[in-house]
């Protein structure tokens, strides 16, 4: 894998997993709750976290309840705090 599509893979991986949690994080960084380097570094949390596939095959579940992260993702604590404000 590429660098470039190892970060696309990445970036889709959380945004998707702030998608489960009700978080829209362009909306975000819109709003300001969020900068650019906030995302970068979900990002570069999620590429070092290592359980990508599991990331996957947990956001191809339908129906699934949006708490339903992994305790341990490290994007979980702001993506909670995100969705206490949303």
């Amino acid at each position: 894998m590429t660098i470039a599509s190892d970060l696309d893979l990445h970036f889709w991986i959380t945004r998707g997993m702030a998608r489960r949690m009700g978080v829209n994080l362009g909306k975000a960084v819109q709003e300001g709750r969020l900068t650019r380097a906030d995302v970068a570094t979900m990002i570069t949390a999620c590429r070092t976290c290592g359980r990508s596939e599991f990331c996957l095959a947990l956001l191809s579940e339908r129906g699934s309840a949006p708490d339903a992260l992994p305790a341990d993702c490290p994007n979980k604590p702001a993506l909670d705090s995100l969705r206490v404000v949303h």
